[in-house]
């Protein structure tokens, strides 16, 4: 009740504000982003638009940025949203970008250039940082924080450090809302489709006291009906009543901001936003067998349907609030900018890990399984101060430095009922994780000659992570079998650095080279201690990472094409397989390389067509020839295909097979990676327009563990969206009907090894849309 009651309330003040408008509002296109063709207006006639990044901290034409640069405007993304998809949908439509779950919403994992993490751990560390509003977020629930009333979204490509947030070796998403401005102006897209799923993003502002004070409220609703049934007929260990129809598979999500802009002088300005969430979901479901041996063919599978024997139908809630105050001074030569932000989040996850009835999947006739899981934050508080101060003039000499403090500490924990012990009481432990980190950066850039700039940055990192084990998994009679450090701390201090040159062959094209390293600190992984084992730990990674690359303009601006080749090599890489549990293990290997190539393009070919597509070509291995990985195995029995030279050891009274992965992939590092998009525009007598959009992603081999098999593999999934509808005149609102997933494809997304169990992707969602603007 108290949910449906929020949603309404929500969902009331929203369009209760909006209404005092003559009507909806929809942002004016930002210009032609990487999917520009995607979205609800062409391109302008007179050819693609300027588009300004801030990958430097300050406004920049993309073109004269010496860094290789994803964007995506927040029509695009909104476009990509309207079936009710998450941050996930982010996925493949910048080249170079990557994302999965395994946890449901409140969990995404990011993939830059092939390097992410794919541990399951809430207290898991990420080589990709995430930035919402300058502000860092680093813990994996507030990662998954929705995005809304977005104005653009950056995907930064390759090591960074010298500016943005903490160290990161992979890359950096940013995410940019739009700002309340001196004018009144108001957007809003509401769609209804399949299951019920009905998504409205919305946002209005304008000034309250004139060039004095003005806002920005925003809000995001979006709702899915449980579609899945939940067919297991049995003896179920927590009292869950199954067979059930429609029992999971739904979510709700409410969010909210507030942004007030307060201009005191015409060289002080103070930002202070605040924003809640409140989510209900459905956590991952894990089709168990439904990989065969031998085989990564899942057709066979129903996606509307599982045999859960535990997990309550596994329900995730999580609730976040944040807070943050961008001031900034106007000194003349310069600018004095301080961000402080504070985020807080407490929820859990809770499913069948195993994905099935242990019974139903014996192993040598002996049913084996772990059911329910559950993970929970009890609290997490994050704490950010960033102090920059940049030069502002226009002249060939250009600097900034700062410093940042870093403070995130939560409460987590976890529960594992395994099939053949049954409901043990006290099979959970209790985890402290504290993260502290200081950096402090700068960075120079100087144009030698009219057509050469030449920039430099560096950074001095301090990374210090602690896991204290606050309670054991005692036995049923109260007695702790824990044999491990119930106290683990980890520090490093590291550089950073990056050096580019940036060359304007002419006004239309320029060239540029970047050299960086990045830094990732150490990391603890404590959910071992739910099995009684001990933590496990990884050293620092860093990444020694070179680029080279063009931007360009072509054929009086009606083609945009950016393309960059790339090579990275990662010292030290942190990498995490399973053990005979199932529980995630960290280990660092020696290294790890990789090569590719990334390139994005945008097309006004004829009038009316928008074209734009944007490919990534990657090869990544693993080089340690001492490094072993658990494979997949039950009771001693190998359950899948290891394709790997492995070794057999004896764990726990049972044999273990590890395989060597030295030469292999990086784990969820697509091969290639195609996305195309397509919009035609159909001029109407009354100024307005009829038009239809279409966009694909097709995704290559891609292996999603570290060992190479014949079952947990991926090659050729794709999924595509299209539109059609009516554009008013101005685009003041637009009409269309529209699909998601318009194929019903079923891809495989992740696995859970020991069970042969499969994550899929979401269904196709069929549906109406509406968007308007006013300004």
């Amino acid at each position: 009740m108290k949910s449906v009651i929020k949603t309404a309330a929500l969902l009331g003040a929203a369009w209760g504000t909006l209404a005092a408008v003559p009507a909806i509002a929809q942002t004016a296109d930002q210009g032609a982003g990487t999917t520009a063709a995607t979205g609800d207006q062409a391109a302008p006639q007179e050819g693609l638009g300027e588009i300004t990044v801030t990958a430097e901290r300050r406004s920049e034409n993309l073109n004269r940025v010496p860094v290789s640069v994803g964007v995506v405007s927040g029509q695009d993304i909104r476009a990509f949203q309207q079936g009710g998809e998450d941050i996930l949908a982010l996925s493949g439509r910048v080249p170079g970008l990557y994302a999965e779950t395994t946890t449901g919403r409140i969990f995404p994992r990011f993939y830059i250039r092939g390097l992410g993490n794919i541990d399951f751990y809430l207290g898991a560390s990420q080589p990709v940082s995430i930035i919402q509003d300058d502000v860092v977020l680093e813990h994996v629930v507030l990662k998954s924080n929705p995005v809304f009333d977005v104005d653009q979204v950056e995907v930064l490509r390759g090591p960074q450090g010298s500016l943005f947030g903490r160290n990161t070796t992979a890359g950096i998403i940013k995410f940019d809302t739009i700002k309340p401005t001196q004018s009144f102006q108001s957007r809003a897209t509401a769609s209804i489709g399949s299951y019920n799923t009905i998504s409205m993003d919305a946002g209005v502002g304008g000034p309250l006291i004139r060039d004095v004070l003005a806002f920005r409220l925003s809000a995001l609703v979006q709702h899915r009906d449980n579609w899945v049934d939940n067919v297991y007929s049995g003896p179920s260990a927590d009292g869950t009543l199954t067979p059930k129809k429609d029992a999971m598979g739904g979510f709700t999500e409410r969010d909210v901001r507030l942004q007030l802009l307060l201009t005191p002088t015409d060289t002080l300005s103070f930002n202070l936003s605040g924003h809640a969430r409140w989510y209900d979901g459905t956590s991952t479901l894990f089709h168990r067998g439904a990989l065969k041996k031998g085989s990564n063919d899942v057709s066979a599978e129903p996606r509307d349907r599982v045999a859960l024997d535990e997990g309550r139908d596994n329900p995730q809630s999580y609730d976040t609030q944040g807070a943050s105050l961008r001031a900034a001074w106007d000194l003349g030569a310069a600018e004095l900018t301080s961000i402080t932000a504070y985020e807080t989040t407490a929820g859990f996850s809770k499913g069948d890990t195993d994905g099935g009835a242990a019974a139903n999947f014996p192993v040598n006739g002996v049913p084996n399984g772990y059911g329910l899981s559950q993970g929970q934050v009890r609290g997490l508080d994050q704490w950010t101060q960033e102090v920059r101060l940049a030069s502002t003039g226009s002249g060939p000499f250009k600097w900034q430095v700062g410093g940042i403090y870093f403070d995130s500490r939560d409460i987590t924990d976890f529960y594992q009922r395994a099939f053949l012990i049954g409901a043990n009481p006290n099979n959970w432990v209790r985890l402290h994780d504290v993260n502290t980190s200081w950096g402090v950066f700068g960075q120079v850039s100087y144009q030698a000659t009219d057509r050469l700039t030449l920039t430099a940055g560096g950074r001095i990192s301090e990374d210090t992570k602690r896991t204290q084990l606050l309670r054991t998994a005692d036995s049923a009679a109260g007695v702790s079998t824990y044999r491990g450090r119930r106290d683990v701390r980890l520090s490093d201090t590291q550089p950073s650095w990056d050096l580019s040159a940036l060359y304007e062959v002419n006004p239309n094209l320029n060239v540029y080279v970047r050299a960086a390293q990045g830094f990732r600190g150490p990391t603890i992984q404590g959910r071992s201690a739910v099995f009684n084992s001990d933590f496990t730990t990884a050293n620092s990674e860093t990444n020694l990472s070179f680029e080279t690359g063009f931007k360009s303009k072509l054929f009086d601006n009606t083609l945009r094409l950016n393309a960059a080749a790339f090579a990275y090599r990662v010292k030290g890489i942190q990498l995490n397989g399973n053990d005979s549990d199932g529980n995630g293990v960290l280990f660092n290997a020696d290294k790890a390389v990789a090569y590719g190539l990334e390139a994005d393009a945008q097309w006004l070919p004829v009038r009316n067509l928008a074209l734009s597509a944007g490919v990534s070509l990657l090869h990544s291995e693993i080089r340690d020839n001492r490094v072993f990985a658990q494979t997949c195995g039950l009771n001693g029995v190998q359950v899948c295909t290891v394709l790997d030279p492995f070794v057999t050891r004896t764990v726990f009274g049972a044999n273990a097979y590890f395989a060597q992965i030295n030469g292999n992939p990086l784990p969820n590092a697509p091969e290639y990676n195609v996305n195309v998009a397509a919009k035609y525009d159909i001029p109407l007598a009354n100024q307005g327009k009829a038009f239809i959009s279409t966009d694909w992603n097709i995704q290559g081999y891609t292996n999603f563990v570290l060992y190479r098999t014949k079952e947990f593999t991926s090659n050729g999934n794709f999924e595509g969206g299209l539109s059609i509808g009516y554009s008013a005149p101005n685009d003041d609102w637009s009409l269309s009907v529209f699909a998601r997933n318009i194929t019903n494809e079923k891809n495989l997304k992740g696995v859970i090894e020991n069970y042969m169990a499969a994550v899929f992707n979401e269904p196709r969602i069929i549906g109406i849309s509406f968007s308007g603007k006013y300004r």
